[in-house]
């Protein structure tokens, strides 16, 4: 039970209330950054950019990255988002010091085993009157806001609230010992200054009297409030550095003041709070309704809500490499300051600092997404894009060998932003066209084609030598002694063979698919398009 103490009076001079404090402090001390979810569905893409940066801030720091889930909403869990975490991190490689799984120092990593660490700091702000017990009820906080415009829990409206500032301390009592439901309150001073130096946005300074007095502690689940567990929690874990996203900079002011509190002002950790992920056209944050919208994830890997089984898709399983989607999203609020963009994870460590974070929002570029993928995709070994590939040929019942799935995963991985696109783009290496590009037909198919590709077909079946060089040398020699457009040859020759007009050199294509194949894709073409 929570014993309430008479309230202070409040000071009538302007306080500040600063999160400053010694930073040579901060400098001896070894740099420790978390990662804070809720495991209250999966994981969006910008909570991915946040864990990101507090993973490229540690490593330069020669830090720890710590993993700790915030599931204090107990009403808002969701049953798989906690392994859907970790998942997605053991895929993109961030790999952390700390957390519910690796154990370590200052466990236990899940709020919800920390119960009674919250327990007892919350006495310990209510017997420095820093805090109070409320026991308004739902139906009386809704009548005051629609009394009140703009109603607010603060210094000017809480002495005619129910609450243990306005009870004796034998009615608070009896109504806790009544086991009447309750929630405790920081209390906010009036009149304080309160600053925010923040590592990406300065200085930035807040009126106590615009705050109010947030529920920190609630009886109904005996559980701390995102607010106090929040900076229980990083103190406790001696995180030095704080960095998250945008959206909790309303918060910083109360944390702020939680520090002065609890007496913590000393050991404040720094703030970094980093832009938003804005939506690719107009306005307002990225969300999952424009990726359906505009057909990307934003997600990282692919989630099926346990309740209503809908399924959105992720990064993962729409093809992208974790390699791209990490320097992707690091280029998302901010820049090297160089031309560079292609970053291994520890270039991007070394490269990294909050004076080249926007201020300002980073709209997601789709089509700059896809690039990166590209890129790395161009620099993944031709032997491991084969995998999946072969795979996938098998499952369509074709039988091919390594090697020469391998050649044409060489020939074709220019073409592609996603491994799944080597069908599309290389299927005609192992299955004969049974239908031909109209527009490319009319574009390319003569009536002296069938004729100049009749002939075409007499001279390979003379080829010994049936290598791209060597057919390349035979076949220009053809087309040049019999005063034959160079184009119009080749074009039509690569229609009768791949069905359009696309892949790579020709000649790279007949070698791998083999003379015979060949001879037999011209005849056919030239029977069903005469």
């Amino acid at each position: 039970m929570f014993h309430d103490q008479p309230a202070r009076k409040p000071k009538k001079r302007v306080k500040r209330i600063s999160e400053t404090h010694m930073i040579s402090d901060h400098m001896q001390q070894k740099t420790r950054v978390r990662f804070a979810p809720s495991p209250t569905g999966p994981l969006h893409i910008g909570g991915v950019r946040t864990a990101l940066y507090n993973y490229l801030y540690a490593r330069q720091q020669g830090g720890d990255f710590i993993l700790r889930i915030e599931d204090t909403d107990s009403a808002r869990f969701v049953p798989g988002a906690e392994d859907y975490i970790q998942e997605t991190f053991d895929w993109l490689g961030l790999s952390f010091d700390e957390s519910p799984l690796k154990g370590g120092p200052y466990g236990p990593y899940k709020q919800s085993e920390r119960k009674e660490i919250y327990k007892e700091h919350v006495r310990r702000l209510l017997e420095k009157g820093a805090a109070y017990i409320a026991f308004d009820t739902p139906e009386e906080l809704e009548a005051q806001r629609s009394q009140t415009a703009n109603f607010q829990y603060d210094a000017s409206t809480r002495m005619r609230m129910c609450n243990s500032l306005t009870l004796t301390r034998e009615e608070t009592a009896s109504r806790m010992q009544r086991k009447e439901q309750y929630v405790v309150r920081i209390k906010i001073e009036p009149d304080r200054e309160i600053v925010v130096r923040d590592m990406i946005r300065g200085k930035v300074v807040i009126h106590s009297s615009v705050l109010d007095d947030k529920v920190i502690y609630k009886s109904a689940d005996e559980l701390p409030t995102y607010h106090l567990a929040n900076v229980v929690d990083d103190h406790l874990m001696q995180i030095t550095h704080v960095i998250r996203g945008e959206e909790w900079l309303p918060s910083a002011p109360l944390h702020v003041w939680l520090y002065q509190s609890l007496g913590w002002e000393e050991s404040m950790p720094q703030f970094a709070h980093l832009p938003l992920l804005l939506k690719p056209e107009g306005n307002g944050k990225l969300s999952k309704r424009d990726g359906d919208r505009l057909g990307f994830p934003v997600f990282p890997l692919e989630w099926e809500d346990p309740r209503s089984g809908e399924r959105s898709s992720g990064y993962r399983e729409s093809g992208y490499l974790p390699e791209a989607v990490l320097n992707f999203l690091a280029f998302l609020g901010w820049n090297p300051g160089t031309a560079q963009e292609l970053f291994s994870l520890d270039e991007l460590a070394d490269a990294f600092s909050f004076d080249r974070c926007s201020k300002s929002g980073a709209k997601f570029d789709l089509e700059k997404a896809k690039w990166y993928n590209h890129q790395y995709i161009l620099q993944t070994p031709d032997c491991i894009l084969a995998e999946p590939f072969l795979r996938e040929l098998q499952e369509r019942g074709i039988v091919a060998p390594m090697e020469t799935v391998t050649r044409v995963v060489a020939l074709v991985k220019e073409r592609i932003h996603f491994v799944h696109e080597l069908w599309e783009q290389a299927s005609y290496f192992f299955v004969a066209p049974e239908s031909y590009e109209e527009k490319t037909v009319r574009k390319r198919w003569k009536e002296e084609t069938p004729d100049q590709m009749r002939a075409l077909t007499s001279l390979i079946r003379q080829m010994d030598d049936f290598t791209a060089v060597a057919q390349e040398k035979i076949v220009m020699e053809w087309i040049q002694q019999n005063g034959y457009h160079t184009g119009n040859i080749m074009n039509a020759f690569r229609l009768a063979v791949v069905g359009a007009g696309k892949g790579p050199h020709m000649f790279q294509i007949t070698e791998l698919i083999g003379k015979e194949e060949t001879i037999r894709r011209l005849e056919k073409a030239i029977d069903r398009l005469s």
